[in-house]
């Protein structure tokens, strides 16, 4: 029996890959299936199962596309209604996988139809559980993303989830290994670990929502509390993995046409096409096509995709360093962006050589904020999140947080300098280029963020741990 954790760090989920005597399942994969079907054919393997959790709203899953491929049978859980041909398994129900078992364990909560699946190995002991979002480590899913809930409150949702943690999760062996679906990150819960696999038991430990006394009152409270709004492009996912998605063979195909400078600004004007540019943050202040947004390769790129830009139908073409385009295409697509329709040749260098316009960041280091601050008290944004917020910060500060900052642009002034930073640098930058595209340039950057400013011991709020916000 081998069992891998494929993670994927820009969207802090986890793929399983589970093997038995030539049999093979696959738990919630990605948009680019490539990866499985190539392990299984290393290890002469034939892929029999793809297994999801539920009707995931953070990422497009890669279901369709593998079934497609392989002949492999969809799997869900009770509850589950879907577009295309796949097996609807009943509570409790055993799949027969090589010299192991599967057995299918309906956890509703997260949504209705989520599920849990037990591994049995061939000495018939229960090893591990892929909990998909029902049970993170360190956290419970949220209970507000249930899209076909509609007469459900997140409060009965969460007293759903109540149950199904303590009749059909709790009662399992301590030993027992927990595979989550998510890690530290994910927008799916809000107080999860940065490990990504535990045992049992000691979750019972850690996950305040595993407490042996708490009540189901109590849970609903705590399951329920600081929940922010959820990014705007979820139910669109979940309508793609409902429905059907196009191949990703043709998205790559549309998405990676070279376009020159004339025919990329032509594209940009005919379209609408938001313009990408995927860069170093570094980079794009140096230099940019102007009314380009910034979400770079090199941070939590596709969520933040999906929360400002949040219309999967939008077209976009893209501004990448050579040879990033196909994994920014690839990237885009696994939240649902399947309309990207090519990118700039040769980059922003052939943009500049063409002698086109092009625009810039302003940027200073934090010793230098803080030399011209402690002098000129000019205004400072932070786009953190609020918890970052309000566990510490610059005390003249005002927050405007990125996952919501086209709600706060009345805020900004419009005339003098400010100021924006974030807590490295990378989403400040975002927020400089939505600010640039919405017709405000009178912003200053400030490089490495508050990471930095704290070091130069300017006064701060005293710390508060996020946990007892």
């Amino acid at each position: 029996m081998k069992i891998e954790q494929i993670y994927t760090g820009c969207l802090a989920q986890g793929a399983y890959y589970i093997e038995s005597n030539g049999e093979v399942a696959i738990i919630d994969p990605l948009r680019e299936v490539a990866p499985y079907i190539d392990k299984a054919k290393e290890n002469n393997a034939k892929i029999k199962y793809i297994l999801e959790t539920h009707f995931h709203a953070d990422f497009v899953s890669g279901h369709i596309s593998l079934a497609e491929k392989t002949g492999a049978q969809i799997i869900y859980g009770p509850n589950a209604k879907t577009n295309f041909e796949a097996k609807i398994a009943k509570d409790n129900e055993i799949l027969e996988l090589g010299d192991t078992k599967i057995k299918v364990l309906h956890t509703p909560g997260h949504t209705m139809e989520s599920t849990t699946y037990l591994l049995i190995d061939k000495q018939g002991k229960e090893h591990a559980i892929f909990t998909g979002d029902t049970l993170f480590l360190g956290d419970v899913g949220r209970p507000d993303l249930a899209q076909k809930a509609a007469d459900m409150t997140q409060e009965e949702l969460a007293e759903t989830l109540f149950d199904s943690l303590r009749e059909k999760i709790m009662p399992l062996p301590n030993s027992i290994i927990v595979y989550p679906g998510h890690g530290a990150g994910s927008a799916c819960g809000k107080n999860m670990m940065k490990e990504t696999v535990d045992t049992l038991g000691n979750q019972k430990q850690m996950n305040y929502a595993l407490r042996e006394d708490m009540t189901k009152k109590e849970f609903v409270k705590e399951v329920t509390e600081g929940l922010l709004p959820p990014p705007k492009y979820f139910p669109l996912n979940v309508k793609m993995n409902k429905d059907g998605y196009e191949n990703i063979d043709y998205i790559l195909q549309r998405g990676t046409k070279p376009l020159n400078p004339n025919e990329f600004e032509a594209a940009a004007e005919e379209t609408g096409a938001v313009i990408l540019d995927v860069r170093h943050q570094d980079e794009f202040a140096k230099g940019h096509v102007p009314g380009s947004i910034f979400i770079g390769l090199n941070g939590t790129f596709a969520p933040w995709v999906g929360a400002l830009i949040a219309d999967v139908k939008q077209p976009i073409l893209l501004i990448a360093n050579e040879g990033d385009e196909e994994e920014a295409v690839i990237r885009l697509s696994r939240v649902g962006f399947d309309h990207t329709l090519g990118f700039l040749k040769g980059g922003f260098e052939a943009w500049r050589k063409e002698a086109k316009e092009y625009d810039q960041v302003v940027s200073v280091s934090a010793e230098r904020f803080k030399n011209e601050y402690e002098v000129e008290k000019k205004p400072v944004f932070d786009v953190r999140k609020p918890n970052e917020f309000l566990s510490e910060r610059l005390p003249e500060a005002e927050n405007t947080p990125l996952d919501f900052i086209n709600n706060h642009l009345a805020e900004f002034p419009n005339k003098g300098t400010f100021y924006v930073h974030c807590a490295g640098g990378y989403r400040s930058m975002i927020a400089a280029s939505i600010l640039k595209k919405r017709g405000i340039h009178n912003l200053v950057n400030i490089e490495g963020g508050f990471d930095q400013l704290k070091e130069l011991n300017l006064k701060t709020t005293d710390f508060v741990c996020p946990s007892t916000l």
